[in-house]
């Protein structure tokens, strides 16, 4: 049996120890409550949040942290294109704050007129996303042949050529392709060949060729690279045949003229239908955004949304 003072001295070795463990839980507490609460200060304040920050970049006194890097790199992409993109992004900080940081030894700056303009970027930026926005969703891009030939017997004028255009038919055949006598006649023949014939035939063994005999194209980019760019007198050459055949030491040429028109005169309609359309619809683009704004402000207006003072 343990005497009187061994217990006595055992018992009251356990309640000093019982004592510090609940000294030491509460000091952890206080320790954590403490730190909880410097993390959150130097959260709230720019000058200590960079001490806690992870810089990735210096110039001067201006660092470029981790944190600045959100959204600058898209979710869907590989960790190497990532890095490319990150380290292109630095990259151009780093010329960015230079540049500022030389125009800033270099000219005494106006900080109210520079924050007036950034703010008056930053408007234009947020009204450009939102017009981009009602014109992707109300825009009609669908342009009838009805409007395209109306807008160009108003504004014929506006589409005068600038260079010799055709309908028509060409081949680039190798010199020892097969059968190119079959084809030559073909295509002089036109438009009583068979035009199915000749598209296999050219798919097999031609080098180059344009078959889309109601198609306007430039005259000089169909003849490029070819013995006939070197024609000196184009217009009086357009105007005097209508089937050539030349060739060099590789390939035959054969061409078929079945209408041309020469620069300085009105595009036919065919020419510029594609142009027309899109000017169409810019102009509805245009009148769409015009009309947005004038919607608002008439909205506005009517809700007592804003009021003008007057200037002393």
């Amino acid at each position: 049996m343990k005497s009187f003072h061994s217990l006595l001295f055992t018992n009251h070795f356990r309640l000093i120890l019982q004592l510090n463990l609940r000294i030491l839980k509460l000091l952890s507490v206080i320790l954590l409550f403490v730190a909880s609460s410097c993390e959150y200060l130097n959260l709230g304040s720019s000058e200590d949040a960079d001490i806690t920050a992870i810089p990735i970049a210096r110039v001067k006194e201006t660092f470029l942290y981790r944190d600045d890097l959100a959204g600058v790199v898209p979710d869907d992409i590989s960790s190497r294109d990532s890095i490319d993109i990150v380290n292109q992004y630095v990259d151009s900080w780093i010329k960015k704050q230079l540049m500022i940081d030389k125009a800033s030894a270099n000219i005494q700056f106006d900080e109210a007129d520079i924050e007036r303009k950034v703010l008056d970027y930053r408007y234009a930026l947020m009204v450009h996303e939102y017009e981009k926005l009602v014109v992707q969703q109300q825009l009609p891009k669908e342009v009838s042949d009805e409007e395209i030939s109306q807008y160009y017997e108003e504004k014929k004028d506006n589409f005068v050529l600038k260079q010799n255009i055709i309908r028509g038919l060409f081949v680039k055949l190798p010199t020892e392709a097969p059968r190119i006598r079959r084809i030559r006649n073909g295509i002089r023949s036109y438009p009583d060949s068979n035009m199915e014939e000749i598209r296999t035939y050219c798919y097999q063994f031609a080098n180059r060729s344009h078959l889309e005999d109601s198609l306007w194209v430039n005259f000089n980019e169909v003849i490029k690279n070819t013995p006939l760019a070197s024609i000196p007198n184009k217009v009086q050459f357009l105007r005097s045949n209508n089937f050539v055949e030349t060739s060099d030491d590789k390939f035959v040429y054969l061409l078929k003229l079945i209408e041309y028109k020469i620069s300085d005169q009105v595009s036919p309609l065919d020419y510029v239908r594609d142009d027309i359309a899109n000017i169409i619809v810019n102009k509805r683009k245009i009148q769409l955004t015009r009309d947005l704004e004038n919607n608002t402000l008439k909205e506005a207006e009517e809700k007592k949304y804003f009021e003008k003072y007057e200037v002393q």
